[in-house]
C-alpha cells in the first residue's frame, strides 16, 4: 500500500542513483505505525516524510484511499483520531516551538478548526477523547504550571479540573468516559509519577496510587490504558517495584491490584488487546525488543514472532493480529503484521542497508556498560571513530535503523553508541544513577568505553569524535571541557551549553526535571549546576567544535547556546555554529541532510583526511 501525496512523488526524483547512499537513507519514504480509530478500525492515521517533510496522513483501509492531512513548513507529527474515526486531531505549534493549540479536521477532508475553543496556547500535556464526546486536555505554561481541562458532552466551554506547579498530564479516559486517569509529580520528583483517578461527573477523586511514599527509594508509575470494555474499571499501569518497568492491573473502583509477575528480564510495557482478553507485551532488553501475548484468564505468555532487531511500536488489531514497526541497525524500518507481509509500504526508492551492530560490554565505575559498535564494511582498524551519544537522558540506543550513524560508517568511520548510566532498559537503578552529578556520571561510562575502543584496536586515539544531540549534545560539550585531551572533534546538536541560563529559559516541565536531577534550582544548589554546566569548562576546550541549534527550541533554548559560543569566540577557539529556523531538531528531510553534511565536512576538515569517500551505492 503506497503513500499518496499531492505535493511530490519520490519515484520522480532525478538522479536518485547518483546521490550518496547516506542521503538516500534520509530521503527514502518512510511511514510510522498506523494508529486506528477504536470504533472504526478501517480508519487510520500515520506519519510520513513522502513530501520531504514529516506530516500526518489519513488512510481509509476499506477503500485504500490515502491523503495528506497537514502541510506546514516545519512539519507535523503529533496527531490522533477520535474513537469514531470522524475527526483527526493535530497539534499546531509555531515553527517547532512546541507551544500551540489542538486543531481538528474531518477524516474525509475539509477545513481545519480549533478543536477546543476557549483554551489558550500552551505546551501539550496529554489528550483523551471519549466515545460519547467527553474531552480531557492536559496543558502546561510557565505561568500556570500544569492544568487539566474537561469538556463534558454538550458543554460549551472547557472546565479546569486540575492545577499544580509541578508537572502533570492526562493518562487516559475510561471506555464509558466516566473516569479520568492523571499522572502527576506533586511530590516534586519529576522522574517518578504518581497516579490519580477522577470522576468525570464532578472531578472528585476516586483513587490514588503513589509509590513515592513510605520508602527510602522513590518509584515511578505510568498509565498504560483503561480496559477497552464498557463498565470495566481496570487500569493497566506500569510500575517499578522490582527495579524495572513492568505492568500490573489496578481496579480503580475496587482498589485491588493484580501483579502479573512476568518472567522477563529488562523493561516490560503492555497495551490491551481490543477485546480485553489479553495484553500485548513489549519486552525491551539489552538494546533489542520482542513481543508476547499475555492471556489474562490463564496467565499464559505466548511469544509473538518478530525478526531479530527492535520493535519501536506495536498495536493489536480487532481481528487479533499485531502490527508493528520493526528495524535493525542494518535494515530500514518497515510496518509488518503477524498475518504476514507488509502493512504499509510507501512507493519510491528504498533506503540502502547499513552494517549490523556488535554488542560490547565494558566494566565501568557503576557496573557493566553496554555499547553498540558499527564498523565500516571495508578496511581494518584502528578507524576514525565517532562516539554518538544518545539524548534523553532517559532513553537508550538499540539495534534499530538510524540514518545518522549509517552516514558515518559510509564515510569510513566506526561508530560507538554507549548506553551510559541514565539510559533505560537496564533497570531502574541504572536509569536513576545520574542524580546530582549530572553529566559527569554519564561521561565516566563514555570514557570507559573510549578506553576499550582504543585499547582493542577499533579506534584511532588521534581521530576520536564526540557527537550527540539534545542531552547527547550536552554531554558532548561537557566532555570536550572536562576531558579536553580525549577528543579530536566535537559535534553538538541542540545542546545544553550553559545550564543556569538553560534553566531560566526552558519550558516549565524541564525545569522540574532539572530540579529532580540536580536536587534543586540553581539558587538552591548553585555548586551542582556549576559542576554540571559545559560553560564552566569552556576555556579548557581544545578540540574544534561544531554546534547546530534551532532558534525556536523550548528545550535547549538559543540564548544559553549563544553564551557558550561567545566564550569560545572570545578566546579564539576553533568553532562553527549553524542556526536554523526550527525547534528541537527538524522535521524537514533536506534540513536534516544539510546538518549531517555540515558535521561530516567539519570532521573531515579537522581530522587531517581521516575519512574515506564511500561508494555512492553504499553497502548492500
Amino acid at each position: 500500500m503506497g503513500v499518496m501525496t499531492e505535493s511530490k512523488d519520490f519515484t520522480e526524483i532525478p538522479a536518485w542513483e547518483r546521490t550518496p547512499a547516506w542521503e538516500q537513507r534520509f530521503r527514502a519514504p518512510r511511514v510510522s505505525l498506523p494508529e486506528w480509530a477504536e470504533e472504526a478500525p478501517d480508519r487510520s492515521l500515520f506519519v510520513s516524510n513522502a513530501t520531504g517533510t514529516y506530516e500526518l496522513y489519513a488512510w481509509d483501509r476499506a477503500s485504500g484511499e490515502q491523503r495528506q492531512v497537514t502541510d506546514r513548513p516545519n512539519g507535523t507529527t503529533d496527531g490522533t483520531l477520535s474513537p469514531d474515526g470522524a475527526w483527526i486531531w493535530w497539534f499546531a505549534d509555531t515553527d517547532g516551538d512546541e507551544f500551540g493549540v489542538w486543531m481538528r479536521q474531518p477524516f474525509a477532508g475539509g477545513a481545519d478548526e480549533p478543536a477546543v475553543p476557549g483554551l489558550d496556547a500552551s505546551y501539550p500535556g496529554g489528550l483523551a477523547i471519549g466515545r460519547e464526546g467527553t474531552l480531557v486536555i492536559g496543558r502546561s505554561t510557565d505561568e500556570d504550571g500544569s492544568t487539566v481541562h474537561l469538556v463534558r458532552p454538550g458543554a460549551s466551554a472547557p472546565v479546569e479540573i486540575y492545577r499544580h506547579r509541578e508537572s502533570a498530564g492526562v493518562g487516559d479516559l475510561s471506555h464509558d468516559g466516566s473516569l479520568i486517569a492523571i499522572e502527576h509529580t506533586e511530590h516534586g520528583d519529576a522522574m517518578h509519577s504518581a497516579l490519580r483517578v477522577l470522576r468525570a461527573a464532578d472531578a472528585s477523586v476516586l483513587a490514588e496510587l503513589d509509590d513515592t511514599k513510605g520508602g527510602t527509594e522513590e518509584l515511578g508509575l505510568a498509565v498504560l490504558g483503561f480496559a477497552p470494555l464498557a463498565g470495566d474499571s481496570r487500569l493497566l499501569v506500569a510500575h517499578q517495584r522490582r527495579g524495572r518497568w513492568e505492568p500490573m492491573l489496578w481496579d480503580v473502583a475496587k482498589g485491588t491490584e493484580t501483579d502479573l509477575r512476568l518472567d522477563l528480564p529488562g523493561d516490560v510495557s503492555a497495551e490491551w488487546y481490543p477485546d480485553g482478553s489479553g495484553l500485548l507485551i513489549v519486552h525491551s532488553f539489552e538494546a533489542r525488543s520482542e513481543l508476547f501475548r499475555y492471556e489474562i484468564a490463564t496467565r499464559a505468555l505466548v511469544r509473538v514472532e518478530t525478526p531479530a532487531g527492535s520493535v519501536s511500536d506495536a498495536t493489536a488489531r480487532p481481528d487479533g493480529s499485531v502490527e508493528y514497526l520493526w528495524s535493525s541497525a542494518a535494515r530500514p524500518p518497515v510496518v509488518r503484521s503477524t498475518d504476514g507481509g507488509i502493512v504499509l509500504d510507501p512507493p519510491g526508492p528504498k533506503a540502502p542497508h547499513s552494517v549490523p551492530v556488535e554488542d560490547v560490554w565494558v566494566d565501568g565505575p557503576g557496573g557493566r556498560i553496554h555499547a553498540l559498535v558499527q564498523r565500516p564494511a571495508e578496511g581494518e582498524g584502528p578507524f576514525p571513530t565517532v562516539f554518538e551519544v544518545h539524548g534523553g537522558p532517559a532513553w537508550h540506543d538499540s539495534d534499530a535503523f538510524a540514518s545518522g550513524p549509517a552516514a558515518w560508517v559510509d564515510h569510513g568511520y566506526a561508530v560507538v553508541r554507549v548506553n551510559y548510566r541514565g539510559s533505560t532498559g537496564y533497570g531502574r537503578e541504572w536509569t536513576d544513577a545520574l542524580k546530582h552529578r549530572v553529566g559527569l556520571i554519564e561521561l565516566e561510562d563514555v570514557e570507559a568505553v573510549r578506553e576499550w575502543a582504543v585499547s582493542s584496536g577499533l579506534a584511532d586515539p588521534a581521530r576520536l569524535v564526540l557527537s550527540g544531540g539534545s542531552w547527547g549534545g550536552y554531554l558532548t560539550l561537557l566532555g570536550l571541557g572536562t576531558r579536553p585531551d580525549a577528543w579530536a572533534v566535537g559535534l553538538a546538536a541542540v545542546p545544553v551549553a550553559d545550564y543556569v541560563t538553560a534553566y531560566e529559559d526552558e519550558m516549565e516541565a524541564l525545569k522540574a526535571l532539572d530540579r529532580t536531577l540536580l536536587g534543586g534550582s540553581p539558587e538552591e544548589v548553585p555548586e551542582r549546576y556549576a559542576a554540571s554546566s559545559p560553560l564552566t569548562y569552556v576555556d579548557a576546550v581544545k578540540a574544534p567544535v561544531h554546534i547546530s541549534a534551532g532558534v525556536n527550541d523550548p528545550r535547549c533554548p538559543i540564548r544559553q547556546i549563544d553564551n557558550y559560543v561567545d566564550r569560545l569566540a572570545a578566546r579564539g577557539a576553533v568553532h562553527e555554529v549553524y542556526r536554523y529556523d526550527a525547534g528541537h531538531g527538524s522535521l524537514v528531510v533536506e534540513e536534516r541532510i544539510k546538518q549531517v553534511a555540515l558535521d561530516l565536512a567539519f570532521a573531515a576538515k579537522h581530522l587531517g583526511g581521516g575519512s574515506a569517500a564511500p561508494d555512492a551505492a553504499g553497502p548492500a
